[in-house]
């Protein structure tokens, strides 16, 4: 049975008329479960696949409950990472453009402490933090917590996995415990089990949509000799010629040699992984999510709460350790409903280890790959980085009025625009990029002159 956003007679026209506008018509499985339980306050577990729309399922009720009015955060999201912070951050922004005045600040590492500190003094109604960082804000008693009505985990296996739970628990301490807590989890082990027997208060548990539909992903496995791999891996891609795909491995060092074996084979590729500093993490995730790389070598940092689009492909170049983190590898792919493929490179002796995380797999033999040897994937785009954001009052429309009205760059050729506190990203197809460097560079947006560059 299929249900509308429209049919939740307890929202405001405002709300539902943003939804429509967004384009949320039908509620996902796991939005149709949720959101009706949460409306009627009501803890939660809910247990769903990465990419399900579980960020609108708490998201949708959590704004239409937050007081705008009263200053203190009445609202604290924890996420594992930054990256799913800042995407937990932006849609709910989306969500609540019709409630004037909503404040939605971020709490991460990796950035300054003192701007955030000045931002709390401010107030804000939602906080979204990673719970080491919470946690430092809490020390220094630079935080305000006991006014919070609503806590959300969001991936909180994943936080468990990381070894925030000594962290979790002492900020969870710190908030009343009259509050309405939602936990969200891709899998349900014994230590989520436990915590939310210890922070929850009688939850509706839910589970929807964890396994992925065989009809959306396409998964299949091909055996080949380690000395083999690289020549299979480049036969694979010009064997499906996908759009964009991310390759999984294991260690960093493959990270690193892979992308550049890819590059030297003319394909558009980076390597994300833990040596990165935080600022050449959100740069490769950047490009790849604006279609500036094609190809994102990856660990398994990036295995979940990125939120991608349209990846075409998923390839483990070496199987993971553990059926759960092959189930979200794959889930990088088909999407929001779209088909995808994951391809499996196993050793000789793997066979039985890759049946048993993928049942339904097919596997097939490398010299049934039909190839097409002239097949690169390069990227028409390149993104051009500008010294300013939301702190210099910088908004996407500035960027494009200044690329296309002042410059003359064709609206097709201007893509992605991103905007951070204090520099923004745009993608701009090759043909036009030295065009849309050169102007921004003599010229100005807004009045005002900013350093450019080209982000290689």
């Amino acid at each position: 049975m299929m249900y509308t956003f429209s049919s939740l007679s307890q929202l405001p026209r405002t709300l539902l008329d943003t939804l429509d506008q967004l384009q949320y018509k039908t509620m996902t499985p796991i939005q149709a479960s949720t959101i009706p339980a949460l409306l009627e306050g009501k803890d939660v577990i809910a247990q769903a696949k990465t990419g399900s729309g579980k960020t609108a399922a708490f998201g949708v009720p959590l704004i239409h409950a937050i007081e705008t009015k009263k200053r203190n955060p009445q609202a604290l999201i924890l996420c594992p990472t930054r990256e799913l912070a800042d995407q937990v951050a932006k849609e709910l922004r989306r969500l609540a453009r019709y409630k004037e005045n909503l404040k939605i600040l971020t709490l991460c590492g990796g950035t300054p402490m003192r701007p955030q500190i000045a931002s709390l003094e401010r107030g804000a109604h939602i906080l979204i933090g990673t719970p080491g960082r919470i946690q430092d804000h809490l020390s220094r008693e630079t935080i305000y917590l006991r006014d919070i009505r609503f806590l959300i985990l969001d991936e909180a296996d994943r936080m468990l996995d990381m070894g925030f739970y000594d962290e979790i628990k002492k900020i969870i301490s710190n908030l009343p415990k009259k509050r309405q807590t939602m936990l969200f989890s891709a899998t349900y082990p014994e230590n989520i089990q436990k915590l939310s027997r210890e922070i929850l208060n009688k939850p509706t548990m839910i589970k929807v949509d964890t396994e992925h539909s065989g009809l959306a992903i396409q998964e299949q496995g091909v055996e080949v000799s380690p000395q083999h791999k690289e020549d299979t891996l480049l036969r694979t891609l010009k064997s499906y010629k996908p759009d964009t795909a991310i390759i999984f491995c294991n260690t960093k060092a493959d990270t690193v040699s892979i992308a550049d074996f890819l590059r030297e084979k003319h394909f558009a590729a980076l390597d994300l992984q833990g040596d990165l500093d935080q600022r050449e993490r959100n740069e490769t995730l950047l490009k790849f999510a604006n279609g500036s790389i094609l190809i994102m070598v990856a660990t398994d940092v990036a295995s979940r709460g990125l939120d991608v689009k349209d990846v075409a492909m998923v390839i483990n170049y070496d199987l993971p350790h553990d059926p759960e983190v092959y189930t979200h590898r794959i889930g990088r792919t088909a999407r929001a409903g779209a088909e995808g493929i994951a391809l499996s490179l196993y050793r000789p002796g793997q066979k039985a280890k890759l049946l048993e995380m993928a049942p339904q797999i097919e596997l097939l033999a490398p010299e049934k790959l039909t190839i097409d040897k002239h097949f690169i994937l390069q990227a028409n785009k390149a993104t051009l980085c500008i010294d300013g954001g939301k702190k210099n009052k910088l908004r996407p429309g500035d960027i494009l009025g200044a690329l296309s009205k002042e410059i003359g760059i064709p609206g097709k050729d201007i893509g992605k625009i991103d905007i951070f506190d204090f520099q923004a990203y745009v993608a701009i197809d090759k043909e036009s990029f030295q065009k849309a460097y050169e102007g921004l560079k003599k010229g100005k947006i807004k009045g005002r002159k900013f350093r450019v560059w080209r982000l290689d």
